[in-house]
């Protein structure tokens, strides 16, 4: 698949193109994996995804298969392990922002029945397809962002801005900014 057009902010490396033809999007609905991105989204918030991605088997690792349950019980010894774990982001604030948003994350699902119900009925379930000509026109955020980044700040998550928040409708298809040009557009 190397003759075929692709968005170009994935072309610097073999695993950003594996996660561009793979997984970014596409429409998730499961929420282990919602919970996964959001986490991811939270700790890229001023960095690069391909850091993030880099380092997202040593998440995987560290957060137990980001196990929302697990980590919502994350007590202030695995918080100091997980501060000396080099494989992951080590910002405290931002692995604390982890446990706090497992809990928020599992009092959605208690309201909702499912994170899922919850974040796709921004878009009543159906993803916003976009017809972007150039990754210039891909914004940072949208305003349903920052309407979905003050309803989740208000439901106790943290570092979910609204830059973060679409960065996360991207990842999990909610989002379609695929370039026109790109084999993966609509």
């Amino acid at each position: 698949m190397e003759n075929i057009n692709r968005c170009k902010w994935c072309l610097s490396s073999e695993l950003y193109k594996q996660y561009h033809d793979q997984e970014w999007g596409i429409p998730v609905f499961d929420d282990a994996v919602l919970f996964e991105f959001l986490i991811l989204e939270t700790f890229q918030a001023g960095l690069s995804w391909i850091t993030i991605l880099n380092k997202r088997e040593n998440f995987r690792i560290a957060f137990e298969h980001f196990d929302f349950k697990k980590i919502a019980n994350y007590q202030e010894e695995k918080i100091q392990e997980l501060l000396l774990n080099a494989g992951i982001i080590r910002n405290q604030l931002k692995i604390r922002s982890a446990v706090s948003n497992a809990v928020a994350f599992i009092k959605v699902q208690q309201e909702f029945g499912s994170f899922s119900n919850y974040i796709w009925q921004f878009t009543d379930g159906k993803p916003i397809i976009n017809h972007r000509k150039s990754l210039n026109e891909v914004p940072a955020t949208a305003p349903l962002s920052e309407f979905i980044s003050k309803d989740l700040k208000k439901r106790g998550f943290k570092f979910v801005g609204p830059t973060v928040v679409y960065a996360f409708m991207q990842a999990v298809g909610i989002v379609n900014d695929h370039v026109e040009s790109c084999w993966k557009s609509c």
